[in-house]
């Protein structure tokens, strides 16, 4: 120990400046809050998106649009997937569980089988709907479709 590594016992010190404790301190009087008004006061808390009186921008901007409740969202697999997954992994049948094996699909989502790509291989596929023109491709190679 020499006095270029002295330093005080840990807790001793305190790093915040003590507020509102007499002129002396430097911070007194008003204690670092300015003069009157909400904010200097105890118990002030802003509400959220509050923008100091001006029209908040959530009430400026206008509403738009229209939210169906009953919505129904699918996860979309087109035709083009189904044939890399049937090339890759030398399959005859795809269903839910081998879309979420290989991670095109989570466990809640629903499925639906888009027309976009080319199908040549004969398969069987189960899905949730199906696009018309992806049923018609997968029954024009020879393949079918089953219903979820």
């Amino acid at each position: 120990m020499n006095l270029s590594n002295l330093k005080p016992a840990e807790g001793s010190v305190k790093s915040k400046k003590r507020i509102g404790r007499g002129t002396g301190s430097g911070r007194g009087g008003t204690s670092t809050r300015g003069h009157k008004g909400a904010q200097s006061r105890s118990g002030h808390s802003t509400k959220i998106g509050f923008e100091g009186g001006q029209m908040p921008l959530q009430r400026r901007v206008p509403k738009s649009g229209f939210k169906n409740l009953n919505r129904i969202e699918y996860v979309g697999i087109n035709l083009d997937v189904l044939q890399g997954l049937v090339e890759k992994y030398n399959l005859s049948a795809i269903d839910f569980e081998v879309l979420k094996a290989h991670g095109l699909v989570s466990k809640k989502d629903l499925v639906k089988i888009l027309g976009r790509g080319e199908l040549t291989s004969k398969i069987e596929v189960k899905a949730h709907a199906f696009s018309a023109t992806a049923q018609k491709a997968i029954e024009a190679v020879g393949g079918s479709i089953v219903k979820l």
